[in-house]
């Protein structure tokens, strides 16, 4: 155990006592910086009809403990010569100096550009939108997926090549911050050890947000959000951390880590933490045309069944060995977030409905010749609960269901069924898995084994960082995986690895 993991559990009570702190009595501050305050960006998420949610966080050594006032405007125009909406927000310590402002009164479908001013500096101007109304029929949406950065490993140049695509919005599946250190041929470092404290985790996506590629991306776009397991401890599930830490220390670290994310992404005021809880799953319209529903398949999940001795978190196991994983009481999902799946997608209306998840959904075997071996982190680990998501999608009720994923470090296109088993069992919906934008993936062996056992999975590619881009119309979606030659390099370009589509109606891709 690392000396910063004990000094940890030492504290966690009064860590846990102490991560939300109420708003100073005294007026709001007027500081002056001695530089600007806005270095980790702007950022904006969340569109609706009439408006979205902006974001910022003030960074400067002589911010006062006392909150600081935040003037935000909203214009129709580049150079803010028509100003659509403005206002004052408050930045207190008690996250972070961090500022959510929920903007409405806007019009739909048109594009906007925001900034922020504290005192008498100026933020960077940001570019978003907002969504067509319900019952709007957009010609076309364009989208972008995209998940795991670990910094060490690679420079974020995919996120300076998206922020100059042509998209309505982007969509982050988890894995924003590593907690860890891990992998080969590290570019650069994060130069602290794991995160523990609410002030370690600030520290780590001070240090990501911090990278100029990512930042463009965030302003040019708004975004989507949702978490993996990096964000708090490799392969949590629900209180259970990897390493088997007292429930209390663990739920303590869990807290931190979610203020730490909220203060950092451009969520809504509903998502603030309430202590360990944190309620990041919920859906976003565009028009007629579009519905996603962003799931949390972390904070909810049942522990993974047939854990390694003294272990926590994910495993491999031989099918026949594990029996425990096919037990309906196991979820990824919890009861209450599978039941407003269910009855949200149901109810959606929309001609697409994009599932927007972390991790691989369909069935992935990984032992060569008979039998199965397989994963029980990710959708593998708990078929059931898959057996009833994919009930969902297949009710006549829901158009063109789509499943979008992330975690696995490789690209790849499958093929939904009831039963992955039986290849004559119907297609449910098409899952489009993004390119890791960082994070080193799996080996060519593993890849090519997954694919030959696994007919179900049309495409897989785990050589090449990227991100995923999906353009949808009433009758055609189409799916292109955009990937760079190098991590390792930070102006290296980027192409199209493969395109895929599916046509309204008829569930499953085709390759162009």
């Amino acid at each position: 155990m690392s000396v910063t993991r004990r000094g940890f559990l030492r504290g966690a009570a009064a860590l846990a006592a102490g991560l939300v702190l109420p708003l100073s009595a005294r007026g709001l501050a007027q500081p002056r910086f001695t530089a600007s305050p806005f270095t980790l960006g702007v950022a904006s998420g969340y569109p609706h009809a009439s408006g979205m949610t902006l974001w910022t966080r003030l960074v400067d050594p002589g911010l006062p403990g006392a909150p600081v006032e935040v003037h935000w405007e909203l214009a129709e125009d580049e150079a803010f010569r028509t100003i659509a909406a403005r206002g004052t927000a408050t930045a207190s310590s008690a996250l972070a100096h961090s500022v959510h402002v929920d903007v409405t009164g806007l019009a739909p479908a048109r594009p906007y550009w925001y900034r922020f001013r504290a005192g008498e500096a100026l933020s960077p101007v940001g570019r978003t939108r907002t969504a067509p109304g319900r019952e709007d029929a957009p010609p076309r949406m364009r989208f972008a997926v995209a998940a795991c950065q670990q910094y060490e490993q690679g420079y974020f140049t995919a996120f300076r090549h998206m922020a100059r695509e042509d998209l309505d919005l982007v969509v982050h599946l988890g894995d924003y911050v590593y907690e860890s250190s891990w992998g080969r041929n590290h570019v650069r470092a994060h130069g602290a050890e794991e995160p523990y404290t609410l002030d370690d985790y600030r520290g780590r996506y001070a240090l990501y947000k911090n990278d100029a590629d990512l930042q463009a991306a965030h302003a040019a776009f708004p975004w989507l959000v949702t978490w993996d397991d990096h964000e708090v401890d490799n392969d949590y599930a629900n209180d259970r951390s990897q390493d088997l830490d007292p429930r209390e220390i663990f739920l303590a670290r869990r807290a931190a880590a979610y203020q730490a994310y909220y203060e950092h992404m451009p969520l809504p005021a509903w998502a603030r933490p309430r202590g360990a809880d944190l309620r990041l799953y919920g859906s976003a319209s565009y028009g007629g045309l579009a519905a996603f529903f962003v799931l949390d398949t972390r904070q909810y999940r049942s522990h993974q069944a047939c854990a390694r001795p003294n272990r926590g978190g994910g495993n491999v196991v031989r099918e026949e060995d594990c029996a425990a994983r096919r037990d309906p009481a196991l979820t990824m999902l919890g009861s209450a977030q599978e039941s407003w799946l269910n009855e949200s997608v149901r109810r959606s209306g929309a001609r697409w409905n994009v599932v927007a998840q972390q991790t691989l959904m369909a069935q992935a075997d990984r032992r060569e010749g008979p039998g199965a071996d397989y994963w029980t982190d990710g959708w593998d680990g708990y078929p059931r609960a898959r057996e009833r998501l994919l009930a969902s999608l297949a009710n006549p009720g829901v158009s063109n269901p789509l499943v979008v994923s992330g975690d696995v470090h490789m690209a790849a296109v499958t093929d939904l069924r009831r039963d992955f088993d039986d290849p004559r069992s119907p297609v449910v919906a098409t899952e489009f898995v993004c390119p890791s934008i960082a994070s080193q993936g799996p080996t060519l062996k593993r890849v090519e084994l997954i694919l030959q056992e696994n007919p179900h999975i049309k495409f897989a590619n785990g050589a090449r960082r990227g991100y995923t881009t999906i353009e949808l119309t009433a009758n055609r979606c189409v799916s292109r995986m955009r990937t760079i030659a190098s991590e390792k390099e930070p102006d290296s370009p980027i192409r199209t690895l493969s395109t895929y589509s599916v046509e309204s109606g008829r569930p499953g891709a085709q390759r162009g």
